[in-house]
């Protein structure tokens, strides 16, 4: 198969009609310290544990089409010895990589970040993808404030998602592009707007620049919320309205799919505010989930690492994958949650 004929395969699947992405790839330092918080030691075998846990409920792949992975997972194997990946294989799951190392600093940009990672990408993807690795996940991160993120912070962060996104679909994978601009602050619903808009217009003029392929990109944005400390809080309504809003003045139609990614809202927030975007009818594009905590939570703290709590921590990650499922489609209520 060429490397067209892998990227329409790939964005194919993952535009599955009622399904979404599951991001299970945390960082050691992210799960050590979820673990932690619930009396859960954080150990390869725990960790492979639970990630077995997430990956095996039965009928899960009515509403997952892919998971994005930390590496140390595409070499775990199941309780039987198989591979978990082969475990995705077999249901119908694609296999996602992260494969960014981390923010530092972004120099002459106080308060902004910027992602390492880029060396050496091409040959790592080499590497995973004789494991199962479809498509990858690099994430940059844009805090808010008075200051930031500055104009440099914005213009240097996408050119680093364009390049990683380039690489990646020369490789014959799918990119996930990530801008994420974080909820944490007392900022405003339309200082949010702001900088939303701001940080996807240059994301998207430099994936331009890149030549990057926007057919075969799979975009993975914040939605526009005030932060989390601000005393005005913002509806359901409100949020798709303002996101949706952004959105169409950024992404080109081009683009096949935009996954959300929940950043610190609740589980049931997260589903609310996808499903009133696709009520009112989204856009040019799908309108989906790459949720980590919103579609994990539940399931973790059911678990809390005792085996004997397995099969209910299944059925919980069940349960909030088929909540998000109906978002995607704009049937969701609030009573299904009291169901």
């Amino acid at each position: 198969m060429g490397t067209q004929q892998e990227l329409q395969s790939t964005i194919s699947a993952l535009v599955a009609p009622g399904k979404g992405i599951l991001a299970a790839d945390e960082s050691m330092a992210t799960i050590t310290k979820r673990f932690k918080a619930l009396g859960i030691e954080s150990t390869e075998e725990t960790r492979r544990q639970y990630r077995s846990l997430l990956f095996t409920p039965a009928g899960i792949e009515e509403f997952i089409a892919g998971i994005i992975l930390f590496e140390e997972t595409l070499d775990q194997k199941d309780d039987d010895g198989t591979p978990l990946t082969k475990v995705l294989e077999k249901r119908g799951i694609l296999t996602g990589i992260k494969v960014d190392k981390g923010t530092v600093p972004l120099p002459n940009a106080p308060g902004d970040l910027i992602t390492q990672g880029l060396d050496g990408l091409g040959d790592r993807l080499e590497t995973y993808k004789p494991k199962g690795a479809r498509f990858a996940k690099w994430r940059e991160v844009y805090g808010i404030t008075d200051r930031n993120p500055t104009p440099l912070g914005i213009q240097a962060n996408a050119e680093v998602l364009a390049r990683y996104a380039a690489i990646c679909q020369e490789h014959g994978i799918v990119p996930i592009v990530e801008p994420e601009v974080l909820i944490d602050g007392d900022h405003t619903l339309e200082r949010s707007r702001e900088v939303n808009e701001a940080v996807l217009h240059a994301v998207f003029h430099a994936l331009y620049r890149h030549r990057v392929q926007l057919e075969y990109m799979v975009l993975k944005p914040s939605m526009v919320l005030p932060g989390k400390e601000s005393a005005a809080k913002a509806g359901a309504e409100v949020v798709a309205r303002e996101t949706l809003a952004v959105l169409h003045r950024t992404v080109p139609a081009a683009v096949p799919t935009i996954n959300f990614l929940s950043g610190g809202q609740s589980a049931v927030d997260a589903t609310a505010n996808l499903n009133a975007m696709n009520r009112m009818g989204g856009g040019p594009w799908v309108l989906s989930f790459s949720y980590a905590r919103a579609l994990q939570d539940d399931a973790m703290k059911t678990w809390g690492g005792r085996a004997d709590n397995k099969r209910a921590a299944q059925q919980a990650f069940h349960r909030r994958a088929r909540m998000n499922s109906l978002a995607r489609a704009g049937k969701w209520t609030q009573e299904m949650e009291k169901a």
